[in-house]
C-alpha cells in the first residue's frame, strides 16, 4: 500500500511539475503585447525592441495560395520558431482582390486567425504595386480588417506592399487616406506605410514623414544578392532611421528583387547583420515552392505545412536555421 501511495505522489509530482514548465512557455505576443512607435523604434509592451522575424507567405495567387491555410501558420510557427508572418494578399492581376474580393479576404482571415491562435504576429499586406490607383478599395478593405481585428496585438497593417512609380507625394496622399480610414476603427494598432521605389527611397520618405498620426512605421525591402541592394541601398536605410523614421523590414530575400539569381551567402549575411545591429524586424521572402532563388520550398511540398528538410530549397534550410537560432 505505502509503495502504490508513492508512486501517486510522484505521477502527481511529475503533472505539476509538467503544468508549471508548460506555462512558463510564452508566445511572442506574450511576451511583446501590442508594438508601438517611439521616434525611430517600434517598441513592445515593457518598451524595448522586439526584433521580430518570421516569414512571408507569396502573392494568394496562382501556386502560392494553396499555402494559404491554418496548418502551414501552425507548422512556421512551431517548425520554424517564426514570430511574425506576413500574408500578401495580391490585389491584381487575374484573381486578386480586385476580382474575387471575397475569396480574397477569407485567405487573409484564415492567416490571420490562426497567427492570432499560436500567439505570432501577422502583418495584413495590400500586395499591389499601384496603390495608389486602387484607394478606394484600400480604404474599403483596411475599415474591414480594422473593425474585425480592432484592438488585437497580433495584428500589423501594411498598407503597400511596394510604390513602384509613384513619387512620395502620391504615396503620402494614399497612405494619409488609407490611415484615416483604419483610425475610425482601431485608434491604436501600427500601420506601416510603403515608400517610393520598392520600398527603398525610405531617405525621401524620413525627409517629409506622415504627420498627425501615431505607431507609423515604414517598409524597407532588399534582395541580397542584387547588385543594385547593397551598401548603396544600407546607406538610404541609415540615413532614414538617422532623420527619425522607424523601419520595418517587410520583406526581403535571398536571391535578387526578380526572385530568382544567385544565392550570396555572404551577401546575406550582411544584410542579416545589418538587421540585427539595427533591432529590426523582418519577414523573409517566400513562402512557396515555385522554382526560384527566393523560394523556401522544392516543387510539389504539401500544402499542409509537414515539410521535411528534403523537401526545402537551400534558401528554406539556411532560412529555417537563422530563426531557430535568433528566435531561441
Amino acid at each position: 500500500m505505502m509503495y502504490i501511495k508513492r508512486i501517486v505522489i510522484l505521477i502527481i509530482l511529475c503533472v505539476c511539475i509538467t503544468s508549471t514548465l508548460f506555462g512558463q512557455i510564452k508566445t511572442p505576443v506574450d511576451k511583446n503585447g501590442a508594438l508601438h512607435v517611439e521616434g525611430n523604434k517600434i517598441l513592445n509592451q515593457h518598451g524595448v525592441e522586439p526584433q521580430l522575424r518570421g516569414l512571408s507567405f507569396s502573392w494568394s495567387l496562382w501556386g502560392g495560395r494553396k499555402y494559404y491555410n491554418p496548418a502551414v501558420v501552425n507548422w512556421i510557427t512551431n517548425d520554424f520558431k517564426v514570430s511574425i508572418i506576413r500574408a500578401a494578399m495580391g490585389v491584381q492581376p487575374e484573381h486578386g482582390y480586385l476580382e474575387e474580393p471575397a475569396t480574397q479576404r477569407q485567405l487573409i482571415v484564415n492567416i490571420v486567425d490562426q497567427a492570432i491562435k499560436d500567439g505570432i504576429y501577422v502583418l495584413i499586406d495590400w500586395h499591389d504595386h499601384n496603390g495608389n490607383l486602387h484607394t478606394e478599395q484600400a480604404k474599403a478593405f483596411f475599415a474591414d480588417m480594422a473593425q474585425k481585428y480592432k484592438g488585437v496585438p497580433n495584428v500589423i497593417y501594411e498598407i503597400w506592399n511596394e510604390p513602384a512609380l509613384a513619387n512620395w507625394d502620391t504615396v503620402k496622399n494614399y497612405a494619409v487616406q488609407v490611415i484615416t480610414e483604419i483610425r475610425k476603427h482601431d485608434a491604436d494598432n501600427m500601420i506601416v506605410v510603403g515608400s517610393p521605389h520598392w520600398d527603398q527611397d525610405v531617405d525621401i520618405a524620413a525627409a517629409n514623414p506622415i504627420s498627425g498620426f501615431k505607431n507609423i512605421a515604414y517598409s524597407f525591402h532588399f534582395y541580397a544578392s542584387d547588385p543594385y541592394h547593397q551598401d548603396r541601398l544600407r546607406a538610404k536605410g541609415d540615413l532614414a532611421i538617422k532623420l527619425g523614421l522607424p523601419l520595418f523590414v517587410t520583406e526581403w530575400g535571398v536571391g535578387e528583387s526578380n526572385g530568382n539569381g544567385k544565392f550570396d551567402r555572404k551577401e546575406t549575411k550582411t544584410w542579416l547583420d545589418w538587421m540585427e545591429t539595427n533591432h529590426l524586424s523582418w519577414a523573409n521572402w517566400n513562402i512557396t515552392d515555385k522554382d526560384e532563388t527566393t523560394a523556401i520550398l522544392l516543387p510539389n511540398a504539401p500544402a499542409d505545412g509537414s515539410w521535411t528538410d528534403n523537401q526545402l530549397t537551400f534558401a528554406g534550410l539556411y532560412i529555417k536555421g537563422v530563426l531557430r537560432d535568433l528566435n531561441k
